[in-house]
């Protein structure tokens, strides 16, 4: 907008009208820049007119209910005595119908990183010691304790308010209260670096469905270890991610500007078709958020540290401004089908029964609703009833396309459920298969790769070995080769979806592809 100063009463309802669209679109968030005119010429205004402009913004937002907050001011070289602003705002508005925004962004790295560390730090507000204090409280076993390393997959909530404040855990709060007070949630998907745990790290990739990737490299190690490899495995699954170089207060600049170089390399490769896109400042911070929302192929690189606190301001205004993926057509395309939900976990919980965890894919989910369960070994579905739900630990009654929770079946017979299961209404005619073809690649193979091959197959949320039955047109492949080949599961029958992405892996063999006929 160039300036809203003084506007009409009509243009005023006009201004409000195109406010609460731009929201609709954004799924509640919008981005204004004020003194630029609609053909992106920077013009600036005075003093005057900017506060007049900011009044008449602000209220518009109370009418449609929104908050805002200002991102940035810049000063404009326009040839005039009086010097000129350009000012971007951002406008935020809790949808109705949900409580508020929800991201999920799945953390990778190698081991001893800081992943867990850096999440610690962001969750509870309080800088680490140097020795791993801060992420005590995201582990969840007790070898994890002991050895420091993640082997489960654990969740973090980060929250934002209506005015762009980080909510988090640092005055003592419960989990229902930084969902009450936030409009904006980031749900951190902490996953194991370690090698051994690759297996856990896949699943968490291809069941929780991340929308963004956060790959965490330690400046003093470099590129190392399991970094290329979860690289690789976030381009493959197109989950668009973005680089943290953690551990600077560790090491020189001269280091740490050689570790930036060397991802930079990497980035570039053809393979990779990466632009790298260093952040420093705020403004930086904001365009980084703003284009690596519209381009996949922007790569926004933090340097920082958990233990000084140096540059975890600007990680959370990237955070803060981060905009959802699917806009709400999309959203609402998806709610129109029936319901699908994807079992993931699987919990015992005294008094209540058996729980289930995992994403809705598909329709909408209510409180007291018929479904059926399954596949079971000899592929049947069951009939359940959905008990009350809950999400990111508080209640909620109704569940839409898209987002995570959990859902209580009552007295539901445990040892009958299984991860990679799905729930879905009983109008449905569920696909179940045992034997699927997939249109393949092979990334990676020590051998040649034929016939009465074993590997673990990665659909979604279903994970089982298979064998290979035939490969179309070639007795054997080769790494790099693509073939479409069939595949025939060992144990029982699982659900698939024609056009699902696969991911398989046996040892040191890996590839990647896609369902294309069951």
């Amino acid at each position: 907008q160039l300036k809203l100063v003084n506007p009409s009463q009509y243009r005023f309802e006009h201004l409000v009208t195109q406010m609460k669209w731009r929201l609709q679109e954004g799924r509640g968030e919008a981005v204004y820049q004020i003194g630029v005119e609609d053909n992106g010429l920077l013009v600036g205004l005075s003093e005057e007119e900017m506060r007049a402009s900011l009044k008449t913004l602000r209220r518009m937002a109370e009418k449609v209910g929104a908050d805002i907050t200002v991102l940035r001011e810049r000063e404009v070289d326009y040839d005039s005595d009086v010097p000129r602003k350009i000012t971007e705002v951002l406008v935020r508005k809790v949808p109705d119908n949900q409580q508020f925004l929800d991201l999920r962004v799945a953390v990778l790295g190698n081991v001893d990183s800081g992943k867990s560390t850096l999440l610690g730090v962001l969750t509870q507000g309080e800088l680490d010691n140097g020795r791993g204090r801060a992420r005590l409280n995201l582990f969840r076993h007790l070898h994890e304790i002991q050895s420091g390393r993640t082997s489960s997959i654990s969740f973090e909530i980060l929250g934002f308010n209506s005015k762009g404040e980080v909510v988090n855990y640092s005055d003592s709060r419960t989990a229902e209260e930084i969902c009450e007070s936030s409009s904006k949630m980031i749900t951190f998907i902490d996953l194991a670096g370690h090698h051994k745990y690759l297996k856990t790290t896949i699943f968490g990739l291809t069941s929780y469905c991340p929308d963004f990737a956060m790959l965490v490299v330690s400046a003093n190690t470099g590129i190392a270890g399991t970094t290329r490899e979860h690289l690789g495995l976030a381009m493959a699954l197109k989950v668009p991610f973005f680089i943290v170089i953690s551990k600077v207060d560790l090491c020189s600049k001269a280091t740490v500007e050689r570790t930036v170089k060397q991802l930079e390399r990497i980035l570039k490769q053809p393979g990779c078709n990466k632009l790298p896109l260093l952040v420093n400042t705020d403004d930086d911070a904001v365009t980084a958020a703003q284009q690596f929302a519209q381009s996949p192929n922007i790569t926004p690189i933090f340097t920082l540290s958990s233990v000084s606190g140096e540059n975890l301001d600007l990680l959370k205004v990237f955070l803060n401004i981060l905009p959802p993926l699917t806009n709400s057509k999309e959203q609402e395309e998806l709610m129109q089908q029936l319901t699908e939900f994807q079992v993931d976990e699987i919990y015992t919980v005294p008094e209540v029964g058996t729980v289930v965890g995992g994403t809705l894919s598909s329709g909408i989910c209510r409180e007291g609703e018929n479904l059926v369960v399954g596949p079971t070994d000899d592929g049947k579905f069951l009939r359940l009833k959905v008990c009350s739900i809950q999400r990111n630990r508080s209640a909620c009654r109704v569940l839409r396309a898209g987002q995570a929770a959990t859902l209580a079946l009552g007295p539901f017979d445990r040892s009958l459920l299984r991860k990679g299961m799905v729930m879905v209404s009983p109008e449905m005619n569920p696909t179940i298969c045992s034997v699927f073809e997939a249109e393949i690649v092979l990334l990676f193979h020590a051998t040649t790769f034929r016939k009465g091959f074993q590997v673990t197959v990665h659909v979604g949320n279903v994970r089982q070995t298979a064998i290979v039955e035939k490969i179309h047109g070639k007795d054997k492949l080769r790494t790099g080769e693509k073939a479409v080949v069939r595949f025939r599961f060992i144990k029982h029958p699982e659900y698939l979806k024609i056009g699902a992405k696969l991911l398989f892996r046996e040892g040191v063999t890996k590839g990647i592809g896609h369902v294309t006929d069951l």
